[in-house]
């Protein structure tokens, strides 16, 4: 019993898996197909949705495209419109052209018959012309040249005296203005520059220790005198004057040379030809290093840089060179700053161009004892040798001429003026002086037809007044000459005198 009921459950069960599993079945085909059918409906739908955007992206893409073409068409319709109206202007200036062309082409001919017709009026013109000289010629028996010679000298005969009264009056007035500018410049400059000035001789002291080594400069049979004489170039003077010997000789390098030889040898004490030699040597070293030191403290205070070094050298020599008593390194470093001085009030020139002219000017006097030739030419020449500029070239070749070409060198002129005039700048023995003077006015004053006559400058200008119904202006020129040459003959002088001669004819009348 219990085992059929056994068996009808294991049947029931096996029945009901069965039907289960049936079911099973049957739920997943319906689920799946259902699902199916879901997945389907949403294609077909997405499929719809595509074709309805497809249909709307063509519409839209042609509506694009037929506006395109449209406005294509319209611009070509413009394009076409705008070159018609191009051709359409080209064509009238073509026209224009042509008429133009055309007008042209008339006027010229208008012009080439008027020239013709002017070539002709001219060509007679000049015949004409030519025969009214003819009978001109023929009439007064004079030819073309001489007839506007004598003309000419008409004219002038009768203007020359309106001429000279007008240059005179504007002279006058001129010259008030112009000397009352230049004294307040010259005033100006001189009192700005109050520089002091010391002379230098010929001659040179050399204090002794003791009388006693005046026999030992002089040595045995003179032989250490006569050395120190040959090596140096100087004068030994020895006299009675107590503990001092005078060096004597017109270069100051030379008894510079010697000084300190000398006082080398007196410091030794070894005073022999051998020891002469080895000192002089060692004293033109020293000087050299002196000289050279001079120049650069020129320099400087000058404010004057970029020079050679051995231009440098040369200016070291002004130091040692001397000129009517006035050293020529402190004049020409007076000569600078006056220059600047003057360039800096007169305006438009550079002060220190000016000065650099004006301390150049009297550089060729470093070498004019040793060198043939005046120092102008000769400072010219070195200041070309060492590339100097050419307005400091031109002021030490000109600044002793009447006109100087340059600015810088009538600048430098006017400088070297003040300082040579200065008061005690350039001194000489009082009775020399004064009958130097003397004789060069006494000289000029011995030719016919001299009324006055006047030595200025130190004597380096002598100015002659000429009586005017004696001599006229040619004869006044061969004086001038004359004069020259008789002072050269007869006098002795340093540097060079500037004869002026002024012949002036003046007429007074009254108007009652």
């Amino acid at each position: 019993m219990e085992t059929e009921t056994l068996f009808t459950l294991l049947g029931t069960a096996i029945v009901a898996i069965g039907i289960g599993v049936t079911a099973g079945y049957f739920l997943r085909k319906s689920l799946a197909k259902n699902q199916a059918n879901s997945l389907e409906a949403k294609a077909e739908k997405i499929m719809a949705e595509a074709k309805t955007k497809q249909q709307e992206l063509v519409l839209e893409g042609k509506e694009k495209a037929q506006k395109m073409i449209d406005e294509a068409k319209h611009e070509e319709r413009q394009a076409k419109n705008e070159l018609a109206a191009a051709q359409l202007r080209l064509e009238k200036r073509e026209t224009t052209f042509d008429q133009k062309l055309l007008e042209l082409q008339g006027d010229q001919t208008k012009l080439m018959e008027k020239v013709e017709r002017v070539k002709a009026i001219k060509l007679e013109i000049e015949t004409l012309k030519m025969q009214q000289m003819e009978k001109l010629q023929a009439v007064a028996s004079l030819t073309k040249d001489e007839a506007k010679l004598r003309l000419l000298e008409m004219v002038e005969e009768e203007s020359k005296g309106d001429l000279m009264n007008r240059i005179v009056k504007l002279d006058k007035e001129n010259s008030e203005v112009y000397e009352a500018k230049a004294r307040d410049i010259i005033l100006d400059a001189i009192q700005r520059n109050a520089s002091s000035h010391s002379a230098e001789t010929t001659a040179s002291m050399v204090p002794l220790p003791s009388d006693d080594m005046k026999g030992r400069i002089i040595g045995k049979e003179g032989r250490n005198i006569k050395t120190i004489e040959k090596l140096t170039g100087c004068e030994l003077i020895i006299d009675d004057t107590p503990d001092s010997i005078m060096i004597s000789c017109f270069s100051p390098i030379r008894r510079e040379v010697a000084r300190i030889a000398l006082t080398k040898l007196m410091a030794d004490g070894r005073i022999q030809p051998a020891r002469i030699e080895e000192f002089v040597e060692k004293a033109k070293q020293e000087l050299s290093i002196d000289i050279r030191k001079a120049g650069e403290e020129a320099l400087l205070k000058m404010g004057i840089t970029g020079i050679d070094p051995k231009l440098v050298g040369i200016v070291g020599r002004l130091k040692y060179r001397t000129s009517y008593g006035q050293n020529i390194m402190n004049h020409s470093m007076e000569v600078g700053q006056l220059a600047a001085v003057i360039a800096s009030e007169i305006g438009g020139v550079d002060p220190a161009k000016a000065k650099r002219a004006g301390f150049f000017h009297d550089i060729g006097k470093a070498v004019d004892q040793e060198t043939q030739g005046a120092h102008p030419a000769i400072g010219y020449t070195i200041l070309k040798k060492f590339n100097m500029d050419d307005d400091t070239c031109e002021a030490a070749r000109d600044h002793h001429i009447d006109h100087p070409t340059s600015i810088y060198a009538c600048i430098a002129k006017a400088a070297d003026a003040i300082s040579g005039a200065r008061v005690g700048a350039r001194r000489d023995t009082f009775e020399l002086f004064v009958a130097r003077l003397e004789d060069l006015e006494k000289t000029a004053a011995s030719f016919p037809g001299v009324e006055k006559v006047y030595a200025i400058q130190a004597g380096r200008e002598v100015r002659v007044f000429i009586r005017p119904n004696e001599v006229d202006d040619y004869g006044t020129v061969q004086l001038a000459k004359d004069i020259a040459r008789k002072i050269e003959e007869e006098l002795q002088y340093p540097g060079e005198i500037r004869i002026t001669m002024i012949r002036e004819t003046r007429v007074i009348e009254y108007a009652r």
